[in-house]
């Protein structure tokens, strides 16, 4: 009596129902065992990374709106490598040395004579600017989306690919059956569970990556429009100090 309400844990295990799958089932569930692990190592990286660049960027616009120029944390060599504003703004300023001709050497010489507060530019040569930090952001959200498409194709592809497990267990367990000529449930039951875990691995996969992706894709977007909005705040400091007055 006492078996009977005892619950049939070995039965219903993982273990006895990925013993019961067939190669294809097993291949299946090792793909996506590898596919979530590669799934959390990017949600991982990525997480820290914009975490990262969120904090970089805070102290940088903290820097940066204290100065009274915008060129002033550039020639005090000031760096903030994790922000993508960071980025945008060594950039341009970068591209604005090439243009007036000054080395890093002589950049360093002059910085406490403070040469840039009468540095200007003109209108051909403030478009070049601006079309550096254009191309700058674009390049950095290329790089905050890096690896996302993977966790994307992880949402889509796992509970897809589970099926396909399960479908063919399925239709291998009921195929067995048809030869053996037999319709007693315990003969199928074995097989259907393990074709069944194909897609409870491949909905475990989905899952995390799905809210992950959602996640990381909010983030990026606050990012990447923190970006922009510095670049525009950029450009219009630089044209207010520098842009040559004709």
């Amino acid at each position: 009596m006492i078996n009977l309400f005892l619950p049939q844990i070995p039965l219903a295990g993982v273990v006895f129902a990925l013993k019961q799958s067939n190669t294809a089932g097993k291949a299946i569930v090792a793909v996506l065992f590898i596919g979530s692990i590669l799934a959390w190592t990017v949600m991982v990286v990525k997480l820290k990374e914009l975490n990262d660049a969120k904090r970089a960027s805070s102290r940088f616009l903290f820097a940066y709106r204290r100065e009274k120029h915008p060129l002033s944390l550039f020639m005090k060599n000031q760096k903030y490598d994790d922000s993508p504003l960071y980025t945008v703004y060594k950039n341009a300023c970068v591209l604005m040395r090439s243009i007036l001709g000054v080395s890093e050497s002589e950049k360093q010489s002059a910085a406490n004579e403070s040469w840039f507060e009468t540095a200007h530019l003109t209108d051909g040569q403030a478009a070049a600017v601006k079309n550096m930090v254009s191309r700058t952001v674009a390049d950095e959200s290329l790089a905050m989306e890096e690896n996302m498409g993977f966790l994307a194709t992880a949402t889509t592809t796992a509970p897809f690919l589970g099926l396909l497990g399960t479908v063919w267990g399925v239709m291998e367990a009921f195929g067995g059956m048809a030869v053996k000529g037999s319709a007693m449930l315990s003969d199928v039951a074995p097989g259907i569970s393990g074709a069944l875990l194909t897609t409870v691995v491949g909905l475990l996969v989905a899952l995390p990556s799905a809210i992950g992706y959602n996640i990381l894709s909010d983030q990026i977007r606050r990012m990447g429009v923190l970006t922009d909005n510095f670049s525009q705040e950029l450009i219009g400091d630089l044209e207010n100090h520098c842009l040559r007055q004709e």
